[in-house]
């Protein structure tokens, strides 16, 4: 799908928290790219100029309304997305972002899940994205979401039963990060460490980093996949 005149956009918390490797693919298939930040001066963009929105991660909880004042107005340009039928991926918190937004419950998980942890493909039928049967992919979250009415779960992990959904045919969720690269890696862990305590699902930011390049190909590979299905690329 190369086109001059595509235009995606992405909503970023924090900023040690971007798009990473999916950038790349951005980049690769010609798209124009804006986006907003919302720990800055930031404003929305009109829904019927994108063709294409990703929601990226940060350490809040999308029920922080009353500090994140922002919060509000993101749900509800994610809720026009929806019903104007364009592509979305958001990536942990911007997955639990679209639950919300679309009516599910947002909260506290039993335990964290931090670092690098197998995701495993829910069964599933044609009409939805054919996730890899098993993934070892890169986790930071503390809170879990009841799926969304009408969504179907695409993965799961020991740690947390909804790690991956999809709503409709334009629309998928993802508890976790297959963008991640050395350098965002790197950064979560700078700005996050006083999560790192030990738990059955949490690793050290060593055993992290050592593992990075074994798993971060894999990751990537998929996270085109995807995009290349919610854009029929």
């Amino acid at each position: 799908m190369i086109n001059q005149t595509l235009r995606a956009h992405y909503f970023q918390h924090v900023p040690f928290e971007g798009p990473a490797a999916i950038k790349d693919w951005l980049n690769q298939h010609n798209y124009q790219v804006s986006s907003s930040h919302f720990y800055s001066d930031w404003q929305l963009p009109k829904v019927e100029d994108i063709d294409l929105l990703v929601v990226m991660g940060g350490p809040m909880s999308i029920n922080d309304e009353v500090q994140y004042r922002w919060l509000v107005a993101e749900k509800q340009f994610i809720r026009e997305m929806i019903a104007a039928g364009k592509p979305i991926l958001g990536i942990c918190l911007g997955a639990q972002l679209i639950a919300s937004a679309m009516g599910a419950r947002v909260y506290v998980n039993t335990q964290k899940e931090i670092g690098w942890w197998p995701v495993t493909a829910v069964a599933a039928d044609s009409a939805v994205f054919d996730f890899p049967p098993s993934l070892t992919v890169f986790h930071w979250h503390g809170e879990t979401f009841d799926l969304p009415d009408g969504a179907q779960l695409l993965a799961s992990s020991a740690a947390c039963t909804n790690q991956a959904f999809q709503l409709g045919h334009n629309v998928i969720g993802l508890q976790f990060h297959l963008e991640s690269t050395q350098s965002s890696v790197e950064a979560i862990i700078e700005h996050c460490r006083d999560e790192l305590q030990p738990a059955r699902w949490v690793q050290t930011e060593q055993k992290m980093l050592a593992e990075l390049m074994e798993f971060t190909t894999a990751n990537h590979q998929t996270l085109h996949q995807i995009l290349n299905y919610l854009t029929k690329a």
